[in-house]
């Protein structure tokens, strides 16, 4: 049985009631399509560390490369590798028979120098002085005599008593008497300054002589007791019991790893603004080690165009160790009430440089070119085209059109606010 026309009338003009009454207005549907979801971040001033990063190479704080003086069989090896060492300790000796002996060769010349002085100064230069005064003495008296004779026969002759030839003979024997002590008294001189002098000096240059001479054998016995000249730790031995040492190469290396310098050449501008004393920073394997920059070089390397800088840090527990390589951190100052918004708010703008998207009161993304500054870790310095309080747009912000319809979230919208006050 059909249904009358009425009523199908009726059932069509029922449905397009219902539909109407569930459809929602046109603007408020195209408004909730268009709005693009973001996250946005209130700019603000803070204090900016001007940071400069680079690869360094890790070397020890000190290291030696031993070279023995003397070629020579290795004779005992008192530590291996890794062993720790401690400065002046015994670590290699070698076969120094021959050298011992000429030390002892040299002891029996030093000792027989030192007699050989001690008999000059005690025995025969006082026997030699002794000897002078008394000829001198003796010569004295045989002028004293000899005048008196003199003088005697003078008076004699006078009264007629005795010859001329008598008064003669006594003058002559008085000026032989006079030759002779003054033959004496040369000598006692001589022998008093000049002689006693040299004879002392001699004797002093062949004990000095034999001296020397001894301590250069000793010097040289020395050489075959191999020591370390710093604290650390034995990096290499390459030889073993009975091989023989030559003097031109290492018989064995030591390194003081208590602290580490990264060295890491940058840049001329890069490195433009460190100077020593820059805190710093070492990442290696167990977390960060804090340092200082200890040396800036003056000059640049013709060949990398480049500048060598060196940071040294204290290495506990020896964690670090050289020749690895390293990322490298300098402080080089602090940049007070600075602008910041985080990096992920940068873009490339299509003018080239950078720019960023800020959420207005007006819901839309303006899109705002910006002059960047110094990088700090997650944020970054704005020196022109951001205020503080401009709420910019970290996520979402990627091919958005300037004025676009955003929507921020309420809890982003009321920490932003937050952020403004």
């Amino acid at each position: 049985m059909q249904k009358p026309n009425g009523y199908l009338t009726l059932l069509a003009g029922s449905l397009l009631l219902l539909g109407c009454a569930g459809k929602p207005k046109s603007g408020e549907a195209d408004d909730a399509e268009s709005a693009t979801p973001v996250q946005v971040e209130a700019a603000k001033t803070a204090t900016i560390h001007q940071t400069v990063t680079a690869e360094a190479v890790l070397y020890p704080v000190r290291q030696a490369g031993i070279v023995p003086k003397i070629s020579a069989p290795v004779k005992r090896l008192l530590v291996e590798r890794g062993t720790h060492v401690t400065e002046g300790q015994l670590l290699v000796v070698l076969e120094n028979r021959d050298l011992s002996a000429l030390a002892q060769e040299g002891r029996g010349l030093y000792q027989q120098a030192q007699a050989a002085y001690e008999t000059t100064t005690r025995a025969t230069v006082p026997e030699d002085l002794k000897k002078a005064a008394t000829d001198l003495d003796a010569a004295r008296i045989a002028v004293d005599a000899a005048k008196k004779v003199y003088e005697s026969r003078q008076n004699l002759l006078k009264e007629g008593a005795i010859a001329q030839k008598l008064v003669d003979d006594a003058r002559v024997a008085l000026a032989q008497a006079q030759a002779q002590f003054d033959v004496a008294q040369q000598r006692f001189n001589d022998v008093q300054t000049v002689g006693h002098t040299e004879q002392l000096k001699s004797a002093g240059a062949q004990l000095d002589a034999a001296k020397a001479h001894l301590e250069g054998a000793e010097t040289q016995a020395s050489y075959a007791e191999i020591r370390s000249p710093i604290n650390g730790i034995v990096s290499d031995r390459p030889l073993n019991v009975g091989e023989m040492v030559s003097s031109g190469s290492a018989v064995i290396s030591v390194v003081d790893i208590s602290e580490v310098i990264a060295r890491a050449n940058l840049p001329v501008a890069k490195a433009a603004g460190i100077k020593t004393g820059d805190a710093a920073t070492i990442s290696g394997p167990g977390g960060d080690i804090a340092g200082r920059v200890t040396v800036v070089s003056p000059a640049v390397d013709p060949n990398t165009t480049t500048i060598e800088v060196w940071v040294q840090a204290k290495n506990p527990e020896e964690r670090l160790k050289p020749g690895l390589t390293t990322q490298l951190t300098i402080q080089v100052a602090d940049i007070p009430n600075a602008i910041t918004v985080p990096v992920s708010a940068l873009l490339s703008s299509d003018e080239g440089g950078e720019k960023v998207m800020i959420v207005g009161s007006d819901s839309l993304a303006h899109e705002q070119p910006v002059k960047i500054g110094v990088r700090d870790g997650d944020d970054v310095q704005i020196l022109s085209g951001v205020k503080p309080g401009d709420r910019v747009i970290t996520q979402g912000a990627l091919g958005l059109d300037d004025k676009a319809k955003v929507k921020v979230s309420a809890a982003e919208q009321q920490q932003s606010g937050a952020g403004e006050k």
